[in-house]
């Protein structure tokens, strides 16, 4: 069985790559880093370090790696896969998607028996196979559209594993938290898909989704703005500080009651899964930069991200927010030079005031009274 994997970086190799290899796929990455690509080319396997006592180790073997801005080298690959996934963030998965296409449409021309493909995009954000199937799609033609809708299935996931910056004398050896969890929609894959070891399928992926988002994500993100504003360097010793804690298990109890609502989770249980998210964040054996956990603050303030999605949605059932605007006030504070989103972020607050810039990146009024909320915590800070 082949997979071809969109994103040889840490989590591609430390997550994604390993599952499928356990699963026995022969893996190949496409990433745009040549050296990433001889390097796994050239050696064919990497090894993988658990972030605990022991830092037990596993080696991947039967990899290898293609250049994804090869266009013709990359729909070879897809034309050829049992399975396509990717791990390159949201905003990638665009370019990704005319290699995926003229994949497909070698696939359509084979003129063979079709067998069914599962794209699956193993990213940071709700529906995102949704939305790669979206850019594919839109290149495609009428015949290929029509193959595509036959043969070709793009299930949401939720993906949840951390992975850290890190630097090792190996470029491929990385190093992971021992935790991980990878959910697919069974709902909207092939009806005879044969289930993969190490992938939990539900019918109903949302509560998944917003679970992970809105208390993983939400919780991270949190501790490295409020962690940035103390003038912490690392995810650790942020939240070894009460007070930066304090705000971070704040921030997922307004989640949580956002959760609890929406999708009847039992409240005992899921203050036992926050508290599980808390203990991972402080995992002795992982160093993680704020700087890495904060990055691309526009994304994550905006409408449909883990900031203010859940504060929006605790608005309107009149639940606090008091915590989550914090979060969003200290994102506005994350002046990092070497962070696109960070510099554009600032600049238009030096510009136009933050209650402008955050009106801009959050969609939400001036006068919403969650913006406002924000702009007083971050004068407060």
């Amino acid at each position: 069985m082949k997979a071809l994997h969109f994103g040889a970086g840490n989590i591609g190799r430390g997550f994604i790559g390993l599952i499928l290899s356990r699963a026995g796929y022969e893996v190949t990455f496409s990433d745009v880093n040549q050296e990433l690509v001889n390097a796994l080319r050239g050696r064919g396997e990497y090894t993988v370090e658990l972030a605990n006592e022991s830092k037990d180790q596993e080696t991947v073997t039967g990899v290898t790696a293609i250049n994804g801005r090869e266009l013709q080298t990359v729909a070879k690959a897809v034309a050829e896969a049992d399975l396509v996934t990717t791990a390159v963030g949201v905003g990638i998965l665009k370019h990704i998607a005319p290699g995926i296409a003229e994949g497909l449409e070698q696939r359509r021309r084979a003129g063979s028996i079709q067998k069914p493909l599962h794209i699956i995009a193993c990213e940071n954000a709700i529906g995102g196979s949704a939305q790669l199937k979206e850019h594919v799609y839109a290149l495609l033609d009428e015949q290929a559209r029509g193959f595509a809708d036959e043969y070709v299935y793009f299930p949401n996931s939720a993906v949840d594993r951390i992975v850290p910056i890190q630097n090792h004398e190996d470029m491929l050896h990385v190093q992971v938290e021992p935790f991980y969890e990878w959910v697919v929609d069974r709902s909207q894959m092939a009806p005879a898909f044969k289930p993969m070891d190490g992938v939990v399928y539900v019918d109903d992926l949302e509560p998944y989704i917003e679970r992970k988002l809105f208390t993983v994500n939400t919780g991270h993100c949190v501790a490295a703005y409020i962690g940035y504003v103390q003038g912490y360097d690392t995810i650790q010793k942020a939240i070894a500080d009460e007070k930066v804690k304090s705000v971070v298990y704040g921030a997922l109890q307004e989640t949580g009651q956002v959760l609890v609502k929406r999708f009847g989770f039992n409240p005992e249980e899921h203050e036992q899964y926050i508290v599980k998210i808390l203990g991972r964040f402080v995992n002795p054996y992982l160093t993680d930069e704020v700087t890495r956990v904060g990055r691309s603050p526009l994304r994550k303030l905006s409408p449909n991200d883990r900031l203010v999605r859940p504060a929006l949605l605790a608005y309107e059932e009149d639940m606090p927010v008091t915590h989550l605007a914090m979060g969003m006030a200290a994102a506005c504070k994350f002046d990092v030079s070497d962070d696109p989103e960070a510099v554009e972020l600032q600049s238009m607050i030096r510009e136009k005031g933050v209650e402008a810039a955050l009106s801009h990146y959050t969609g939400m009024d001036e006068n919403h009274p969650v913006l406002v909320e924000a702009v007083k915590q971050y004068k407060q800070m």
